[in-house]
């Protein structure tokens, strides 16, 4: 009988897990446009004028963050009041009771894993409708407890309109890369934000500072680096999970979503680079018309 050794079985692991992580030719195409994003959105962000072209999907993030509070909250037996966006990219939940130790980072660190989800999702068209109707469900909740805030209705029928179009754009092609783009986006947003909130500058009424505050053991800076490492891993983790878990090629994924949730004449709206910009101009437009 053939004698395994640890170092065999530590190879072959490393091995398979190399060949695993090893992008195939399609999801080399998804990694570049997430590059893309990364670089456009860094440059995006700091031109003012230009800013406005991202600022619907920031405060798109500013949700996720809220809800991340307001979901916690929930698993914590808090009572939620309500949710608020405003201009200035803020936004604000009023709850009752609950964990604060759990409620307080939640916001962070849920808005970067759902960033992670999504970044996961878009590797594949398949999970990328299943990502959109589990927004839908969050969007809806969102709304009930944001009821009296004017900007968070307008930011999800927006957001909600340009995912009901993108679904029709290339049998879900466009759908596929628009989660990718808010996927990156939040994980951005949150590393930004911790970064700018916690370290570079310390803001007496950030999460991380009420934070310090109830544990009492590390200032609010310490605690930021903390999030921020978190973060990181969970932009990584979304990049490796999609990698690992979507191995089709386009046209394999052109083919299953055809056989699932697909649309009507499906096949119909073919997408080329020049109808997908006039698309996403068209719709980043209007949205920011609304806003």
């Amino acid at each position: 009988m053939p004698t395994i050794h640890a170092d065999d079985v530590h190879d072959l692991i490393t091995r398979d897990f190399a060949s695993q992580v090893s992008p195939n030719a399609t999801q080399r195409t998804t990694l570049i446009v997430a590059g893309v994003y990364i670089i456009v959105i860094a440059i995006l962000w700091h031109i003012p004028f230009l800013s406005w072209i991202i600022y619907p999907f920031k405060l798109l993030t500013v949700g996720f963050h809220e809800m991340s509070h307001a979901f916690m909250g929930l698993l914590t037996c808090a009572r939620i009041h309500s949710i608020e966006l405003d201009p200035d990219e803020g936004g604000v939940t009023s709850m009752s009771g609950g964990i604060s130790w759990l409620t307080l980072p939640a916001g962070y660190l849920g808005s970067s894993f759902i960033g992670a989800c999504l970044i996961t999702c878009g590797f594949n068209t398949n999970a990328s409708k299943v990502a959109t109707i589990v927004l839908a469900v969050f969007f809806l909740l969102t709304l009930w407890w944001a009821r009296r805030n004017w900007l968070t209705w307008l930011l999800i029928a927006g957001m909600s309109g340009l995912i009901v179009l993108f679904w029709f754009v290339g049998d879900g092609v466009a759908l596929r890369y628009l989660v990718l783009f808010i996927g990156v986006m939040s994980c951005m947003y949150v590393l930004w934000d911790v970064i700018d909130d916690t370290i570079a500058r310390k803001v007496n009424s950030s999460d991380a500072s009420a934070f310090a505050k109830i544990c009492g053991c590390f200032p609010s800076q310490v605690w930021g680096v903390i999030w921020l490492i978190v973060a990181f891993i969970f932009f990584a983790a979304g990049i490796i999970v999609g990698l690992v878990a979507f191995k089709q090629s386009a046209e394999e994924q052109k083919a299953d979503s055809q056989d699932f949730l697909p649309t009507p004449g499906s096949g119909a709206l073919s997408i080329s680079p020049s109808s997908f910009a006039v698309s996403l101009t068209a719709c980043g437009l209007a949205i920011l018309g609304l806003l």
